[in-house]
């Protein structure tokens, strides 16, 4: 898809046009979503001390939050090609947000297992979020546009392993200074079974409002909505969008992304799911503490693991702009390999780590590549199919989702967690060789060339967006 008005620079301060309306919203609402998302995920301990979970059931849990995020992304990249980004996004939260706050009525393992299948929903929200960017930003900023979006979305994941547990705090016993046992704000006496769940509550409750947000602030595409541009006749009727995802599908180098984003944007999902727990059962320095205090704690070592996304995933997607400006879309790829394998390497060696100082640096170096191979992987994604960009984004993006169910498996057996650990690492590096199949013709390495020149001029011209001469369905 080629759209006129797309933005050839980023403003981060300014909120007037309608690309940086779409940027900010877009990682907002993301960001909203991976905080829902995994919000219980900090909380595991006190779920597990109330439901008397075992570690096979954790693990089906694990495996279960991730789930019907495979469809759900496959399904929304679709939709997006349809109805445009604004609308699928206002309805993903909106409907997203209902079993966000219903996990507060789960009793026992079985249902407990069902609503945390259902919040995986909330996960498509990275597909429509690099959906918006992409049609949003031109060829010489779209990595770091569709990184940035991104990687301060899964910021999300690491801000809720920090806020839920104080959140929960406050409304039970207390909120503590992490690593202290200084109390920094009063609770309100509900008990931890009751805690979780008013928790889980205002988290769904943000989502809902985002969605809202979402649709009386963003438009579709820089110069309208999809509805209003098919009627003018500017866009491609919906009719021809039948066939993108079996276009996309047939390809070899949207599966070969879909393994590789699988083999990091998976791994994150997985660790954002068990590294508390992983602290608090594999560390020492957690065994005298309370249920809540350890919960806090440990929520907030593994919050740095997230906190990377401040910067991490917008460096992934810079290095691939460069690249991309240096040696052409090959030279995307050829990052994205470099990135993948330093990730392998990375968590192999944090597998190893027993101490808890010595694990925290190894988690942040190896949580630096992680999140850097994604915005490395959705640099490649605009370039590889742009009539079918939905299609070709949500299979990519479903990729991370497979990724984590496979992960899963690992935690729900009787291996101890860091040889689980090990193993990923292993096969993550192993992945990395994958990226060279990703290969693009020559004639579409020339028109890329054109396009990004044009960018480059309308840059230095002044000119806040690309016009080419006409628009493409």
């Amino acid at each position: 898809m080629e759209l006129v008005g797309k933005a050839a620079r980023i403003r981060l301060f300014n909120f007037s046009t309608p690309q940086m309306r779409a940027f900010h919203m877009s990682w907002l609402a993301f960001f909203l979503c991976f905080f829902a998302w995994f919000g219980i995920a900090p909380l595991m301990k006190v779920v597990r001390e109330e439901m008397a979970l075992t570690q096979s059931q954790i693990g089906w849990l694990v495996i279960g939050s991730v789930a019907i995020t495979v469809i759900a992304r496959l399904l929304i990249g679709w939709l997006c090609d349809r109805i445009g980004p604004r609308l699928a996004y206002t309805w993903l939260l909106l409907l997203g947000s209902l079993p966000v706050m219903g996990i507060g009525l789960a009793h026992d393992f079985q249902t407990f297992l069902i609503f945390r299948l259902l919040i995986g929903i909330v996960g498509a929200a990275f597909v429509i979020t690099q959906y918006h960017t992409s049609v949003m930003f031109a060829p010489n900023v779209v990595g770091t546009a569709n990184a940035t979006t991104a990687g301060w979305g899964n910021l999300g994941g690491g801000v809720t392993q920090l806020v839920m547990p104080i959140v929960l705090g406050i409304l039970t016993v207390g909120a503590y200074v992490p690593f202290t046992d200084i109390r920094f704000l009063p609770g309100l006496g509900l008990s931890d079974a009751a805690g979780w769940r008013v928790a889980m509550v205002i988290a769904g409750a943000m989502c809902a409002l985002v969605g809202i947000a979402y649709y009386y602030l963003t438009q579709d595409a820089p110069e309208g909505n999809y509805r209003e541009l098919r009627a003018a006749g500017r866009l491609a009727p919906k009719q021809s969008v039948k066939g993108s995802f079996r276009a996309a599908a047939r390809d070899r180098r949207v599966w070969a992304l879909f393994v590789v984003y699988g083999a990091c944007f998976g791994i994150e999902l997985t660790v954002n799911n068990v590294l508390a727990l992983y602290f608090i059962d594999y560390f020492a320095f957690f065994d005298s503490m309370s249920a809540v205090q350890a919960v806090q704690w440990a929520g907030a070592a593994a919050m740095l693991f997230g906190l990377m996304n401040v910067f991490a995933r917008t460096l992934g997607g810079a290095c691939g702009d460069l690249f991309g400006r240096r040696w052409g879309l090959s030279g995307r790829v050829r990052w994205l390999f470099i990135a993948l394998f330093a990730e392998g390497l990375a968590l192999m060696f944090f597998s190893q780590m027993s101490v808890l100082a010595a694990a925290i640096p190894a988690l942040i170096v190896f949580s630096l590549f992680v999140q850097m191979s994604e915005g490395a992987t959705y640099s490649v994604v605009p370039f590889v199919n742009k009539k079918a960009l939905g299609s070709v984004a949500g299979i990519v993006g479903a990729g991370g989702n497979a990724g984590a169910v496979a992960a899963g498996f690992l935690f729900r057996g009787s291996i101890p967690w860091p040889t689980a650990f090990l193993v990923l690492g292993a096969l993550v590096t192993a992945s990395a060789f994958l990226a060279f199949a990703v290969r693009f013709n020559e004639a579409t390495e020339i028109e890329e060339r054109a396009a990004l020149e044009a960018a480059r001029a309308g840059r230095q011209a002044g000119l806040g967006d690309v016009r080419p001469a006409a628009a493409a369905g």
